[in-house]
């Protein structure tokens, strides 16, 4: 029997994603407990105990300088950022997306410059955001919206150019306008496509979210990570990193049930 024939049964999907995950964290424990073996005050690899007092003292106790539960307030910062950047950069996408992907004259103006847009590495202009918007909010939020906003408008537009144009011939036939065509034809099968291109853009988005605060901030979990990279305080530094990753894999699943939730034909469809 070809290995290609092979489907994992119940037991099988439920046990073999955590693997990887288990074999990731046994390594971290056998690592840590080498590495303190011999200098029991290495801080490359702290320990589990060291990692689960370092989340309690940072999620769950007040910080005695502000009086805020940083993690929390972190937290809060940045997704406000980040949602504010995912969603300006998905309504623009979408407005142009489908207007350029339908419309020949558009396509042919806009093609060219939003191709060149997207050419653009967003973190080398990131010096010019700040002087053009300040070191506040908009800054951050502007990265985002120009380091994933061209790249969802070109698969969008794509998607759209990709469309039987036996629809789009028949809509006319029947009398329908352009608009008519956009709202009633186009966008409903291109919604499924756009939420595929948000969720291939998150892990962009939240780099750009780091990188900002990183540089220029006085709260998020970006400007917590490099904060603590002064005193080498890992301890701190991968709690927040597997905190940052847990939220971008929720942000993901949400979308992902959301998709197969309003658009169970597309899910379908791209299951067979």
């Amino acid at each position: 029997m070809r290995l290609l024939s092979l489907r994992p049964g119940r037991g099988a999907n439920l046990l073999l994603p955590a693997i990887p995950f288990i074999l990731l964290i046994l390594a971290y424990t056998i690592g840590s407990a080498l590495r303190h073996a011999g200098n029991p005050d290495d801080k490359l690899l702290p320990g589990l105990d060291a990692l689960v007092g370092a989340v309690r003292r940072v999620a769950f106790s007040p910080d005695k300088r502000t009086g805020e539960y940083l993690l929390w307030s972190d937290t809060l910062a940045s997704l406000t950022r980040l949602c504010a950047g995912l969603a300006i950069a998905t309504v623009t996408s979408c407005v142009i997306g489908l207007t350029v992907g339908l419309l020949p004259y558009l396509r042919v103006l806009l093609t060219p410059f939003i191709a060149v847009l997207s050419m653009i590495p967003p973190l080398a202009i990131l010096p010019i955001l700040f002087i053009m918007f300040g070191l506040g909010e908009a800054s951050k939020i502007v990265l985002i919206v120009i380091g994933i906003a061209p790249f969802m408008t070109r698969d969008l537009a794509l998607r759209v150019s990709e469309l039987p144009a036996e629809q789009l011939i028949k809509a006319q036939t029947l009398g329908a306008t352009t608009w008519q065509i956009l709202a009633r034809v186009v966008a409903p099968q291109m919604m499924p496509r756009l939420i595929d291109s948000v969720r291939l853009s998150l892990g962009a988005a939240w780099l750009y979210l780091i990188a900002a605060e990183a540089i220029a901030s006085e709260s998020g979990l970006g400007f917590r990570i490099f904060l603590m990279r002064r005193y080498l305080a890992m301890d701190v530094i991968l709690p927040y990193v597997a905190w940052i990753t847990f939220l971008a894999f929720l942000f993901d699943l949400i979308l992902r049930r959301l998709q197969s939730g309003l658009y169970p034909w597309f899910a379908g469809a791209r299951a067979k």
